[in-house]
């Protein structure tokens, strides 16, 4: 652990301004770069870096590039809040100077850097060990090129689309994984460091289980971890500042309220989102949390209306398409969160962590498989990963065009390897799974793309890789077993909170798309999604999305997340295009 930070620090870098820290725009070029026209803030032989934050370590042998929120365990919790982004990157250049890639087991936070090696001629790109910041890559020609957004990279790469990758985002409303839509672009994968030009990749950090304490009773297991989110959570905390905290009132995010405001000794501020009297809400559970904790609370109305109308704007924001309702609101609560805090904390992270319910479909399905084994067991948990998703996996042959179709159906999954790991115990599969691509590749991007876009810091304490290592050290039993779920992490907080919200059940943000596509915006979706010159056209059945945007036969209820995720699709294409 990187402790006593502030020593580490020696001033050999550029300042950048906060803006940029909080909104990366950087890109550079790596290769042959002599040419290339622009205004660098930074450049040599092999290299060239634009609009970046950078540090030079003191040899002056190592340049680091990028984005870095490092946080420090030293007993004060205060030294973190002395430094600066671009002293996050002084800190990281000495660090490598001194021990190289290990280094990178000692730090703990945010980062999506470039390490430039002038001796050598090599890029070193690295990205923390969940994945918390991005970091995107051209695959081809003889100058590479780097930047955290997705977009950036446009100018410098074909409209080629991926067609595996257009599947996956169907089946999951994400795109998981190193490839991204566009088949010349890849993102680096987390806890991975890449070397270029050798193409060389080194994974420091990854989901590894090892189950410890299989004696010992659900109590001790609590008491572990309560005991590392009591000294975590204080090291997110701002220095004399006020903090904020998404509250849905879920067992997740009030954990994270109930220890931040037990811990922090200025304003809390929480925030809660409905859509609407008509609509079922959960502001019972987050404002009984938010007086029990005495924060400072905020309930923001979002109306389907204004849920449609700000779609394209939160779209234009992330770097991938991601087809969750929750997008819009996520926006939104981080603008009103900019109005009184520079730093807001969330629960994410506990159902991929502690075993939330939406496992539960996955082991019923692997009892019944056990009984009615089939010749392919791996495509039998494979098949039935992808549908527990809920979104359009059983559409597939009849939603795409038949010879797109005909190229992805058989094209491995990148869920694949992890599903069939032997090492890990069937629960921690599941959960390896959710942290490495739905953590990765869905939450933590779009929660970091959202509230850095609004000019704040979003922080996710429960996928810190320190929460993610005790929780592979819990007996799966002691997570998710029968009805019960997430038992360890109801343990470690029983105390803080009441019970009614240790033990109500997970019902999930109710975002009422169903009843926006069925009653509001119908015209608007059919004029997006069914125009001949939709960019999805090429590629999707329209006249099975005039069906669902018909309702014809919605038996599951499921229309609604189905159409949300394809307008999501089509915004983001038509923005990238």
């Amino acid at each position: 652990m990187l402790s006593n930070l502030k020593s580490w620090f020696q001033p050999h870098y550029q300042r950048g301004q906060p803006s940029q820290a909080v909104r990366p725009n950087w890109w550079l070029a790596v290769g042959q770069t002599d040419s290339l026209p622009g205004d660098f803030v930074w450049q040599e032989s092999g290299i060239a870096v634009s609009h970046a934050s950078l540090a030079v370590s003191p040899s002056q042998r190592f340049v680091v590039i990028g984005d870095a929120y490092l946080t420090v365990d030293d007993g004060s919790h205060q030294s973190k809040q002395e430094l600066t982004p671009a002293d996050y990157l002084a800190v990281i250049a000495q660090a490598w100077e001194k021990q190289g890639v290990d280094c990178l087991k000692r730090l703990y936070g945010m980062f999506a850097i470039a390490l430039w090696d002038r001796h050598q001629q090599e890029l070193w790109l690295i990205r923390d060990p969940v994945g918390a910041y991005q970091l995107y890559y051209t695959t081809e020609g003889p100058t590479r090129w780097v930047a955290p957004r997705l977009s950036t990279l446009n100018p410098f790469r074909s409209n080629d689309l991926d067609p595996v990758v257009l599947r996956d985002y169907l089946c999951c409303a994400f795109v998981p994984g190193a490839q991204t839509f566009w088949k010349q672009v890849r993102k680096l994968r987390p806890g991975t460091c890449l070397q270029l030009p050798a193409e060389k990749t080194k994974v420091y950090w990854q989901v590894t289980e090892a189950i410890q304490g299989t004696d010992q009773p659900l109590h001790w297991h609590g008491e572990q971890l309560r005991t590392v989110l009591d000294s975590l959570v204080q090291t997110y905390l701002p220095k004399n500042k006020p903090v904020g905290v998404y509250l849905s009132g879920g067992l997740d995010s009030s954990c994270i309220t109930a220890l931040v405001a037990n811990y922090h000794h200025h304003p809390v501020h929480t925030y809660s989102i409905h859509f609407g009297s008509d609509l079922p809400n959960e502001l019972e559970f987050s404002s009984l949390v938010a007086t029990h904790c005495q924060t400072t609370h905020h309930i923001l109305e979002i109306t389907p209306k204004t849920l449609w109308q700000r779609l394209p704007e939160a779209i234009a924001l992330l770097d991938e398409p991601i087809g969750d309702p929750l997008t819009v609101p996520n926006m939104m609560m981080a603008e009103a969160a900019r109005q009184s805090v520079q730093v807001i904390l969330n629960g994410e992270g506990g159902d991929p962590c502690f075993g939330g319910p939406k496992n539960q479909p996955m082991l019923l399905n692997r009892l019944y498989t056990e009984a009615t084994a089939t010749d392919d067991p791996l495509q039998d948990v494979l098949t039935a990963y992808l549908h527990s998703f809920k979104k359009c996996a059983i559409d597939l042959p009849h939603l795409l065009q038949p010879e797109v179709w005909q190229t992805v159906e058989s094209a491995p999954s990148v869920f694949a390897a992890d599903l069939q790991d032997e090492d890990k115990t069937y629960l921690n599969r599941l959960m390896s799974l959710n942290i490495k691509f739905k953590g990765t590749d869905h939450i933590l991007t779009k929660v970091n793309n959202l509230t850095r876009a609004a000019g704040i810091v979003g922080l996710s304490p429960l996928f810190d890789p320190r929460i993610v290592t005790l929780s592979m050290t819990v007996p799966p039993e002691y997570k998710l077993s029968g009805a019960e779920e997430k038992a360890v992490l109801k343990a470690a907080v029983a105390d803080l909170l009441p019970d009614r919200i240790i033990h109500r059940p997970k019902s999930g943000m109710l975002v009422p798309v169903k009843y926006g596509f069925r009653h509001l915006w119908q015209r608007e979706a059919k004029a997006l999604l069914l125009s001949r010159n939709a960019a999805i056209a090429p590629y999707l059945n329209q006249t099975l999305i005039r069906q669902w945007l018909n309702y014809e036969q919605d038996i599951w209820g499921r229309f609604g997340a189905k159409l949300w995720l394809l307008s999501s699709l089509e915004l983001w294409l038509r923005a990238n295009l």
